[in-house]
């Protein structure tokens, strides 16, 4: 392999994708195999020098595979993977160490993977935001805990959203048009432009963009009285990012920035196989059996993210020294607004109320507020010594506020009807809607103060050791009130979660010869524990408080990652990068639902591991061909048993069982083909088919428990009994995506057709249980198969 750690090898000198074809005329010029520079490191490095496993999808490789979005993302990297939990909620995995399905009403479980825009840290439990791919440099994708680096989150691994930064020199802008039409669905499409202004003689440059995108629904939605409302899903994702870069001398380069993003949604990508007012038990009502992309609703649903990101990050140049200071401020808000009225319904039944107080619409609102202040300042050795340092302070303090409301009109007289005169009053507890039975405020506070730092030495000249770690304190601070009948009537009750401690890791790279690196990593990672919200007891049964009710808190996580693996690059155009892995986790913080009580609790396992072997290869067959294969084959599983308070095993949580989420295989190839076309004077066409193939999977660990597809909803209501079964089968069946693209590039103009989804597909992403599967069953599923084209034009000086 050639080290641009140890030469000045020509290819060390351009930083751009990993495979490149250059086109002049009407013939094909010779390819250029271009190394990825990434900063991993907080450092710039070739990807191949990097000791230890990562990816870096490139803008081209992006526009390549067709994807839109993280989610999509992710099947084209070995190892990753994200759960969809619905418009704008994602749970992201890397290396099958996951904790299980995260719902919108566990704000105080931490993310296991950091997700950071460039500098600054942007990842959120379940709210991860969805950010467009437009205008990026790349996204990395670093495998393994990170902790040393990027602290808590990233126990399991960080992904990093590279943008493109000002360019001081050049003049150059991108404008990009798309429709497209849904099977079965909508129309979307969208507009994405891009200016870049340099100005001060070289010394500044602005870069601006902006994007809108419209999303086609495809999910149906039967309405009472037998309508249906069509496409319910659609939604919209607008956003715009400035950047403005100073160099007032060769020393010194200052870049604030903002970006901007909103998120909509008119609906949720969830498929019903039962809902309490749509099944085929019912008699006194209209008997209905669900299709597939079909669901029931009594009220419209809809999704907002709204999030703004500012920050600022100076870099300074010294003789012997770079210093770097990053400054960011987040502010979020999060609404998921949902039909709850077969979840208010349930509950309604059961506690005796007439069919017509049973049928109230209720609506579930949920918002989270974020306000995020980081601060970063990191000084690294810049010199051709054989020593290498890194270090650096890092400083976070979170506020994040999340509340809960049930608005279901005629419900306060409901409940005095039914459970006598100023029931609802006298359960308030301060809030004043007495027709929303569940009320909650939790605002929450995460302070954390880090330092951190990394030495490499070159041993000789193939053998280089890096040594590194970080000391952290966290201190974790929740407040809880709430009211309702539905709710426990905490009034001001306050929990603190404090940790600190310290991480390590070791790294160790042997460059076997011009062509093969060894690298070899042993690190440790980290996750906050924290505090579980009470049940909510009048939904529970006698069962379900003995069996949850002990788990007021969770310990914090951690994890050993060992790794091997290999980096191949030949001057022909092949890489092969390669490495096995085994992950030791002790107290893994699984979440469990808390069946009748539509609450859920988090719960440390006390052994765990995952295991596996994940490769990435590029090649370039012939000048007019490129192929790229990517593949991860991996174990999860427990290696202790979890018992309730009976002795028996809990929610799956047994030796030998797997961790929900991620599968055992994961496999994804791209194929491209370059040829000219002289009709149109010279240009140069392309075509693309990229295949994704995921694995089985499961969404929680009780899911593969012997008869955890079997629900009886034991709610009388409608001419049902309540002892009908519904029987699913909750293995997430394995599923392959082909996506089929060709186009034609003209100067600077370029044209894409394209058909993602080709066999329509319709896989089951998650399953989605209310109120333990008694009011409501569902998967949430993907997007049909989408026909579109796309058109750009580039602009430079």
């Amino acid at each position: 392999m050639t080290s641009c750690r140890k030469t000045t090898h020509p290819l060390c000198a351009v930083p751009a994708t990993l495979l490149a074809l250059s086109i002049s005329g009407s013939a094909f010029a010779q390819m250029i195999i271009e190394e990825i520079v990434v900063t991993a490191t907080k450092r710039e490095a070739s990807i191949q020098d990097i000791p230890f496993s990562i990816n870096a999808q490139t803008a081209a490789d992006i526009e390549r595979s067709g994807a839109t979005d993280l989610e999509g993302l992710s099947r084209n990297v070995a190892g990753l993977t994200v759960q969809n939990l619905g418009p704008g909620q994602s749970q992201v995995a890397i290396r099958g160490v996951s904790a299980g399905q995260i719902v919108r009403d566990q704000p105080g479980v931490k993310e296991q993977v950091g997700v950071y825009l460039d500098e600054s840290v942007i990842s959120l439990s379940l709210f991860t935001p969805d950010l467009d791919l437009y205008d990026l440099n790349r996204v990395e994708t670093l495998r393994g805990p990170q902790g040393t680096l990027f602290g808590s989150g990233s126990v399991g691994g960080t992904i990093r959203y590279i943008t493109n930064k000002p360019n001081l020199n050049e003049f150059e802008g991108n404008v990009e048009l798309n429709l497209n039409s849904v099977t079965d669905g909508d129309i979307g499409g969208h507009v994405k432009g891009m200016i870049n202004l340099p100005f001060a003689d070289g010394r500044a440059g602005l870069r601006l963009v902006g994007y809108t995108t419209e999303y086609g629904g495809f999910i149906d939605a039967l309405r009472e009285g037998g309508g249906v409302s069509k496409d319910v899903n659609g939604g919209n994702r607008t956003g715009a990012r400035a950047a403005l870069t100073f160099a007032p001398n060769d020393m010194l380069t200052i870049t604030p920035r903002v970006v901007y993003q909103e998120v909509e949604a008119d609906g949720f990508n969830r498929q019903e196989a039962y809902n309490l007012y749509a099944n085929p038990f019912t008699t006194t009502r209209p008997a209905v059996q669900l299709g597939e992309r079909q669901q029931f609703l009594r009220l419209n649903e809809e999704f907002t993210d709204e999030a703004l990101i500012a920050d600022v990050t100076a870099d300074a140049s010294f003789s012997s020294f770079d210093l770097t200071f990053v400054a960011s401020k987040t502010d979020r808000e999060i609404l998921v607004s949902r039909d709850a009225s077969a979840l208010t319904g349930s509950v309604s039944v059961d506690l005796g109320y007439t069919d017509a107080d049973v049928l109230l619409p209720s609506n579930l609102r949920d918002t989270t507020d974020v306000d995020q202040t980081t601060f970063e300042i990191r000084a690294s050795s810049n010199t051709e010594g054989r020593l290498q340092w890194l270090f650096g302070l890092f400083y976070s303090d979170t506020d994040r506020t999340y509340a809960q409301r049930l608005p279901t009109p005629g419900y306060a007289a409901a409940t005095d009807a039914a459970l006598g005169a100023g029931t609802s009053a006298s359960v308030a507890n301060g809030f004043t809607n007495l027709d929303s039975p569940f009320n909650s405020d939790l605002p929450y506070n995460v302070e954390q103060t880090a330092v951190f730092g990394e030495v490499s030495y070159d041993i000789n000249e193939e053998v280089q050791l890096t040594v590194g770690g970080r000391f952290y304190d966290y201190t974790d601070k929740r407040t809880i009130t709430s009211g309702g009948l539905f709710a426990n009537g905490d009034f001001n009750e306050s929990d603190t979660t404090s940790s600190d401690g310290f991480t390590p890791r070791v790294m160790l790279s042997w460059d076997l010869n011009d062509d093969m690196t060894f690298n070899a990593q042993a690190s440790q990672g980290f996750r906050l524990g924290g505090v579980n919200d009470p049940l909510n007891v009048t939904l529970c049964s006698a069962d379900d408080i003995a069996t949850f009710g002990g788990f007021q808190k969770f310990a914090d996580e951690t994890l050993w990652n060992y790794e091997a693996g290999l980096k191949t690059q030949y001057d022909n155009g092949v890489t092969f990068n390669a490495a096995v892995f085994y992950t030791d986790i002790d107290d893994l913080q699984v979440n469990l639902d808390a069946n009748n009580c539509s609450s859920r609790v988090a719960v440390n396992v006390k052994d765990s591991h995952t295991a596996g072997v994940e490769f990435e290869l590029s090649a370039q067959p012939s000048e007019s061909f490129e192929v790229s294969i990517a593949g991860s084959i991996l174990e999860s599983e427990f290696d202790s048993t979890f018992l309730d308070v009976n002795g028996s095993p809990l929610a799956g949580l047994i030796d030998g069982n797997r961790l929900a989420s991620v599968p055992e295989f994961q496999f994804a190839a791209t194929g491209s083909y370059y040829f000219p076309v002289e009709m149109f004077g010279g240009s140069n066409g392309f075509a693309t088919m990229t295949v994704h193939h995921v694995g089985d999977r499961f969404t929680q660990p009780g899911d593969q428990v012997t008869g955890a597809g079997q629900f009886a909803s034991g709610l009388a209501f409608g001419g049902a009994t309540g002892n009908e079964l519904n029987v699913l089968d909750l293995q997430l069946d394995p599923y392959t995506i082909i996506n089929l693209s060709a186009g034609v590039e003209m100067g600077d103009w370029s044209a894409t057709a394209y058909i993602h989804n080709l066999g329509d597909e319709n896989a089951n992403l998650s399953f989605d249980r209310e109120r333990g599967g008694r009011a409501r069953l569902a998967f949430r599923t993907n997007t049909p198969r989408t026909i579109g084209i796309t058109l750009r034009r580039n602009f430079s000086n």
